[in-house]
């Protein structure tokens, strides 16, 4: 199974390293894409993993103009100390702006389980205030997002729009492909009347369509956000068309728990590739 899973993995993970994450964001940059890169791991508790983290993502920030790449790192607030306060956490993202400052390098807050969606919204709030070049992720299957949209909204902030990748009791969340892709439709267009900038991070096809209908209505500053190596035609077909496209670009180690994520959040993915794959060969 992990020989199995290791050979999708490769398709939507850069590498090991950092430099092959610059490399994979240097190809994407060759065909009109932008690149958004994420160190893998999560759940940070020990403070080699979190100033490891911290360094990491500073020399990737501080590397874009050298390798010639238009990017944006994104950080998961548990890879930099939420698991074991918000103040650490808060002072972790405190030294990655400052040392990323300077490189003008836009930086997304990952969002992750549901038990750390206030924090991170409230983390998101302290900085964004301060540092413009910040941007939050919103899961569209919490049943809570629509009010959260909103209050971000008001602020001004800038909304990276998922499905949701982590398994939440129905209480809170919204199960089926149906009720997730509705409430996703539902925020879309919240975005696209009011919002400020934007992405719509999907690879449903129904879901792009209404995105670059509803761009002809409400002109609005977003762009679409992939998976590396998933919909690539479809990526070359927008960028054709004008729109702005970022590949998430995973990297590291740690790829296991990230690859059964992915293929857990929605059956279709294992269906996206298996497309890749094939035509790959």
């Amino acid at each position: 199974m992990e020989k199995f899973l290791f050979k999708i993995a490769k398709k939507w993970i850069a590498g090991d390293t950092i430099d092959d994450a610059l490399s994979s964001a240097k190809d994407a940059y060759g065909m009109g894409r932008h690149a958004i890169i994420n160190k893998l791991g999560e759940y940070h508790t020990t403070k080699k993993q979190i100033q490891d983290s911290i360094n990491d993502y500073q020399k990737i920030a501080n590397s874009f103009k050298k390798w010639n790449i238009r990017g944006a790192i994104s950080v998961k607030p548990t890879q930099i100390g939420l698991s074991i306060s918000q103040k650490r956490c808060y002072k972790s993202l405190e030294e990655i702006i400052q040392k990323t400052s300077d490189a003008h390098v836009f930086i997304w807050l990952d969002m992750e389980s549901s038990e750390h969606t206030d924090e991170t919204i409230e983390l998101y709030s302290s900085f964004f205030s301060k540092y413009e070049r910040l941007g939050i992720a919103l899961q569209a299957n919490l049943k809570r997002t629509e009010d959260d949209l909103n209050h971000l909204i008001e602020i001004g902030a800038k909304i990276r729009l998922v499905k949701g990748a982590y398994r939440e009791e129905s209480r809170i969340s919204y199960k089926t492909r149906e009720d997730v892709d509705k409430r996703y439709t539902r925020l879309m267009t919240i975005l696209f009347k009011k919002g400020n900038e934007f992405a719509i991070a999907s690879h449903d096809n129904k879901i792009i369509k209404k995105a670059k209908s509803l761009s002809k209505k409400y002109p609005r500053k977003f762009e679409f956000e992939f998976l590396k190596g998933i919909r690539e035609e479809t990526k070359g077909d927008l960028v054709k068309n004008g729109f702005v496209v970022s590949d998430y670009i995973p990297y590291g180690t740690n790829w296991f728990s990230y690859s059964i994520r992915r293929i857990k959040e929605r059956k279709r993915n294992i269906l996206l590739l298996g497309s890749s794959l094939i035509q790959s060969q």
